[in-house]
């Protein structure tokens, strides 16, 4: 019973984090129940799930505040949608999956250790390039489907740091793209993955949405964002490092 009420805060915890820069959680879901001993198809398809619904949450959010742009979303979601399906279909080896799946949690842990409350951000605008997008697109998308991730922590900074949107622009782009690409893995995945019982999903389903609701309404104050996803970043590392371990 405390180690159930321990995955519930987990997941809450990181959809909130998650969640207040529109991003799904899916790494941070799949980090919490690899701590605690999930099977790697069940992760997958249930992290995607949990991505589903809290993506969700943050693009009704951000999109309220008329930050979202179709015209940078539809090349990077048009290459995306296919390669994520067709990198969820792909079975692979349980070693090869968590090999990958540290390799992904380092770099997202990375992502969140290095954050200081400011997004670096080229002065000037780029002009939007639709080829390099949709190149991208299906890159992230298949790694997405094959890990079982939405893609935000690859898009959010590739939006920001090339100059072609600010930061709410890039939630609520990266917020509908998570949707979308997770949507593709949930399809791709239904073929192979080991079957849910959707009862035990509904607590963490809970969590998810609550943590989701309050990170993107509410969002975090700059301290507390600070050191909770350097906070978060450690555990994304603890579980990288698990996951290494346990396959060789």
């Amino acid at each position: 019973m405390f180690e159930q009420c321990l995955i519930y805060l987990a997941i809450f915890f990181v959809a909130l984090l998650y969640s207040s820069v529109g991003h799904g959680g899916a790494s941070g879901y799949l980090a919490v129940l690899s701590i605690f001993g999930f099977i790697p198809s069940e992760m997958a398809l249930s992290a995607l799930i949990l991505n589903l619904l809290v993506s969700a949450v943050s693009f009704i959010a951000f999109r309220s505040t008329g930050n979202f742009k179709f015209k940078l979303f539809w090349p990077f979601a048009l290459s995306s949608i296919p390669f994520s399906f067709l990198g969820g279909l792909l079975p692979i080896s349980a070693k090869v999956y968590n090999i990958l799946l540290s390799s992904i949690l380092i770099f997202a842990a990375y992502r969140l250790i290095q954050f200081n409350g400011k997004i670096n951000q080229l002065e000037k605008k780029k002009e939007f390039s639709v080829f390099l997008a949709l190149v991208l697109g299906g890159t992230i998308g298949f790694i997405s489907g094959l890990i079982g991730i939405g893609g935000g922590i690859f898009l959010s900074p590739i939006l920001i740091l090339s100059g072609w949107a600010e930061v709410k622009e890039a939630a609520s782009i990266s917020a509908l793209f998570i949707w979308v690409n997770s949507t593709a893995g949930i399809l791709g995945r239904y073929s192979h993955a080991t079957p849910i019982v959707y009862g035990s999903l509904l607590p963490l389903i809970i969590s998810a949405f609550l943590g989701g609701l309050v990170g993107s309404r509410f969002g975090a104050t700059q301290w507390s964002q600070v050191t909770l996803r350097r906070l978060l970043g450690f555990v994304l590392l603890i579980a990288a490092f698990k996951l290494f371990y346990i396959s060789f």
